[in-house]
């Protein structure tokens, strides 16, 4: 949900270290962002190559689908065909965050799906992150800033050099902030069959 503090709230953070997040997004890179949970690893959702680029920068198989933040309510409509309405109930009931896996959403980069077609999507309450979202106009993968299978990092600080050196840009916003904690992931499918995955 959107806060109508935003506006003020976001002449918090330095608008070039926004902008040089934005720049990096729409060419194509990948960038270290800090998002309502822990750091994350963030591409433009709908590019291919750079998704692919993510995968190889954690080591991960692409078989194990990667989740994407959107901005607002209404950037999750554009992006989901049909959002059942208990999804609609969690995500306004949910006091932690929450990643809801929908069915056949549209626009977002084929390998960033699950083989059922599905994917994750946060709407994300996080000031940069979510100003972000909305300045770039499209989701954004959100994975952890870490190598596959190793410990997701509470901070900046507990980031490794192998992720920091090769990514494009890392956002300055949030450095000293600490969270460990993931979003909850529930998956809701069409059907009304709700799966709760962590």
């Amino acid at each position: 949900m959107i806060n109508h503090e935003n506006n003020l709230i976001s002449q918090r953070f330095d608008k070039e270290d926004l902008n040089k997040a934005l720049k990096t997004l729409r060419e194509g890179g990948v960038i270290l962002y800090p998002t309502d949970t822990i750091w994350g690893l963030g591409c433009d959702a709908r590019n291919s190559e750079a998704v692919k680029r993510i995968y190889k920068i954690k080591h991960r198989e692409d078989a194990k689908s990667m989740l994407s933040l959107v901005g607002s309510e209404g950037m999750l409509q554009n992006t989901v065909n049909d959002i059942p309405d208990i999804a609609w109930q969690l995500i306004e009931s949910a006091i932690n965050p929450i990643t809801i896996i929908y069915d056949n959403p549209r626009g977002l980069a084929p390998n960033l799906l699950a083989d059922d077609g599905s994917a994750g999507i946060r709407i994300t309450s996080e000031i940069f992150s979510q100003t972000l979202c909305q300045r770039f106009g499209a989701p954004i993968v959100s994975t952890s800033a870490n190598i596959s299978g190793k410990k997701s990092p509470s901070s900046f600080s507990d980031i490794s050099d192998e992720i920091k050196q090769v990514v494009d840009y890392a956002v300055n916003y949030g450095r000293e902030k600490n969270n460990s904690k993931a979003s909850n992931i529930i998956k809701v499918s069409n059907s009304g069959i709700i799966q709760i995955i962590r």
